[in-house]
């Protein structure tokens, strides 16, 4: 036996190693032989199986699928297909083709028929044995290799309480290595199971489904304890109050899930509240201009969006999901150049004089909507959404986050982090903020002021076409789009604190959350009603906002 045990770098004999290579060839026959025994019967199964689907009357046919079900093999999904599509053939009478575009191949051993013999006859499928192979199909899926295929079968089956299924369910549900798919293949055999006539099963469905946050689950657990006629629909007490135990855990999961909605939708609210309100926190808060155009500066960006969207989609159709990257800086310079124009033509001579500034912008935002609608027309203008982003993440079966939304919250993060490093880290903020808080002093000290107010415009308008970018992402685009934001953009700016950009953050996004809770109690319009008494009410309490005012305008 020691030449059978043969090491790395012994010699051996020419004997010893035919031996070793007698016995592993006839070691590699045993298996071969053992495998065809295991094989062989259910091959002969299968094939039977598949003569009786296409040769046997109506209900042999439907025992035959529910022998192909039972046995779980998702490799007869191309033969049932066909099936269903009427694209089998049987020769002589027992030979089954499955012929498409000219093209044979046997049913049973997938061998491609060339050529096709002459005498070929079409199985027949009626509309009953046609549904029962498309919801095999369906079914079938679940073991399927592919991912997209199990989860699309598993959801089609999450409504269905067909006791054929269970064998099936409960196969797949042991080969599943996804969470998300077995989560979703253990609610699906609860259901099932609620029809067994055996307590015990149905009591362990019950508790499976106490752990579901799908919304028809809410129906089927509902269904167990209503009452009809003053008696219960189900007789048994325990089911019942399992039911209604199992119940309020769902209607717990599923109110935390719509909490969760709206405070998302809060923040996506304070996210575009912020967009809006940055600009003029530097325009009005730090220059303390009341710019009534504000929001036809963010109106400005949004169209130079469009604008950027159609080139893109005339000369660079390959890179067009990527026009944002260009529609960016787009949208900056557009607005930012139109701000900085109207602060020195205009606005420069009527510093100190708020009344005049106010009427005179009104002008301005009124001359601006009334160009827009010559050049772009007064009908709203669409900007599509890029592919990445497009559709959402399904957090619940209740809750959906847009990733329109996402990205935005995320974009507005990054300008207000880009706005605190040009007014903390350049030397243009430090300018402005010498100017801010004492504007005689920093023009003893060379800082030439005029200038410095016009880049600070320019900045305060640039972030409001930023702001616009953002805004033709979740919506059409108009020349009246500035005019929806332009109040809120004051409320943000006034709450918060004018000049203090860390009080229009924690405003912005307060009253983004406190509105969408409010909407849920009240509706949108009284919503926006007691958002803005409340903000009435706090300014009479705290004129200098959530921060207190430091420079110019506070000692004035």
């Amino acid at each position: 036996m020691s030449g059978l045990l043969l090491s790395p770098g012994m010699a051996a004999s020419p004997l010893e190693y035919m031996t070793v290579t007698f016995m592993r060839v006839f070691r590699l026959a045993l298996l071969l032989l053992a495998l065809a025994a295991q094989a062989g019967p259910a091959s002969g199964a299968k094939s039977e199986t598949i003569q009786k689907l296409a040769l046997g009357e109506s209900e042999d046919r439907i025992a035959a699928i529910d022998e192909l079900l039972a046995a779980a093999d998702a490799s007869v999904i191309p033969l049932l297909q066909a099936l269903h599509d009427g694209n089998v053939q049987v020769v002589d009478g027992k030979r089954m083709l499955i012929v498409k575009d000219g093209a044979g191949t046997d049913a049973v051993t997938g061998i491609v028929v060339s050529p096709l013999p002459p005498d070929r006859e079409d199985v027949i499928v009626n509309n009953r044995i046609r549904g029962a192979i498309a919801s095999a199909i369906a079914a079938l899926k679940l073991v399927s290799p592919n991912r997209a295929e199990r989860l699309a079968a598993t959801k089609a089956l999450q409504d269905e309480a067909d006791e054929s299924r269970l064998a099936l369910v409960e196969k797949a549900l042991a080969a599943e290595a996804d969470a998300e798919i077995k989560m979703m293949l253990i609610l699906v055999r609860a259901n099932i199971q609620l029809k067994s006539p055996d307590k015990a099963t149905r009591l362990e469905a019950i508790r499976a489904l106490g752990t579901s946050t799908h919304s028809g689950t809410k129906m089927l657990l509902l269904a167990l304890i209503e009452k009809k006629g003053g008696s219960f629909v189900e007789p048994d007490a325990d089911i019942r109050a399992a039911a209604q135990f199992s119940l309020a855990e769902v209607e717990h999961k599923l109110a935390t899930g719509e909490r969760i909605g709206q405070v998302f939708s809060g923040v996506s609210l304070g996210s575009v509240l912020l967009l809006a309100a940055l600009g003029l926190a530097i325009t009005y808060g730090l220059m303390g201009v009341i710019n009534m155009a504000h929001g036809e500066l963010i109106m400005i960006g949004a169209y130079g969006t469009y604008v950027v969207q159609n080139l893109f989609r005339v000369h660079m159709p390959g890179l067009f999901d990527w026009y944002l990257i260009a529609a960016v800086p787009a949208a900056f310079v557009a607005a930012g150049a139109v701000g900085m124009l109207l602060e020195r033509t205009v606005i420069r001579f009527l510093y100190g004089r708020p009344l005049e500034t106010l009427l005179a912008t009104w002008g301005i935002s009124l001359f601006l909507i009334q160009t827009m609608r010559t050049v772009f027309g007064a009908q709203n203008v669409q900007v599509e959404n890029p592919v990445w982003m497009s559709g959402g993440i399904a957090a619940a079966s209740n809750l959906v986050l847009p990733w329109n939304r996402i990205v935005i919250i995320g974009f507005a993060c990054a300008v207000l982090l880009a706005v605190w490093l040009a007014l903390a880290r350049t030397r243009l903020g430090l300018f402005v903020r010498a100017v801010t808080q004492n504007r005689d002093m920093a023009s003893c000290v060379g800082v030439h002021t005029g200038r410095i107010d016009m880049w600070a415009f320019g900045l305060g308008s640039g972030i409001a076409g930023l702001a616009g970018c953002a805004l033709s992402q979740i919506g059409n685009v108009g020349p009246d789009l500035g005019q929806s934001y332009i109040v809120d953009s004051f409320m943000v700016v006034v709450l918060g604190g004018v000049g203090q950009l860390v009080g229009t953050v924690y405003a912005a996004f307060g009253l983004g959350v406190m509105n969408k809770f409010l909407e849920v109690w009240s509706g949108a319009v009284l919503a926006k009603i007691m958002v803005l008494i409340f903000i009435i009410i706090f300014i009479q309490k705290r004129p200098q906002g959530l921060f207190a005012l430091k420079g110019r305008f506070a000692d004035a």
